[in-house]
């Protein structure tokens, strides 16, 4: 009897441990994970990051020429007023192209800076060559570079301020309210040509001259 006891104990131990959830380990390994570059074919780590360099230069360079700016984008020009005001005092003068410009500076014959900044593809006070004298600015060559470009460079019909509406979706700019029309008297008469001339009666007036004197 007692055999048979213990039998049947280990038998229900043993089917209830099989039933148990496993105790999880007290430490579990952690999996590495590492990060790689992507490199297209043909290139390797040192010639990749050459080339996101020399691309990235390029990019910085045709930011700081503003091409989606109106007007000439080859060289830098200074209003046609401080122009006017230059050449007024005696600080500048028309400038006119230069033939062979390459190979009379080449000769010695010319400097950089006696070839007009237009031809040169500079800019006009000279700050695109170095050792060159610098062009005085004008108070009218600070608020043209300030923004003041802006006006002369407008795309209006009008030749200055903002272009016509074409698509509708711009705000409507003008009086919130129609003008009232103006108050007249009852028995109102519009003057005659006489008294606005300051006559006082129409046969003041000299005759219109006639074509040949018969019309």
């Amino acid at each position: 009897m007692r055999t048979v006891t213990l039998t049947v104990a280990a038998t229900t131990l043993a089917a209830v441990t099989a039933f148990q959830a496993p105790v999880p380990a007290t430490s579990s390994a952690r999996v590495s994970t590492s990060l790689y570059e992507y490199i297209p074919s043909g290139f390797n780590k040192a010639s990749w990051a050459k080339f996101k360099g020399t691309e990235k230069k390029k990019k910085d360079d045709q930011a700081k020429k503003n091409l989606g700016r109106m007007g000439p984008k080859g060289f830098q020009s200074r209003s046609f007023q401080s122009f006017q005001e230059a050449l007024e005092r005696g600080e500048t003068a028309h400038l006119m192209p230069v033939e062979n410009a390459k190979e009379r500076i080449r000769k010695g014959e010319l400097k950089p800076e006696d070839i007009p900044y237009m031809q040169r593809g500079g800019n006009w006070d000279n700050t695109d060559l170095k050792g060159s004298k610098k062009v005085k600015w004008l108070s009218s060559d600070k608020e043209y570079a300030e923004g003041g470009f802006k006006k002369e460079q407008s795309v209006s019909v009008f030749g200055f301020g903002k272009g016509l509406d074409w698509t509708g979706k711009r705000d409507r700019e003008g009086p919130l309210m129609n003008p009232k029309p103006g108050k007249f008297a009852k028995n109102y008469k519009a003057p005659t040509v006489a008294q606005l001339k300051g006559l006082k009666d129409e046969s003041e007036l000299k005759p219109k001259k006639k074509m040949f004197g018969m019309f």
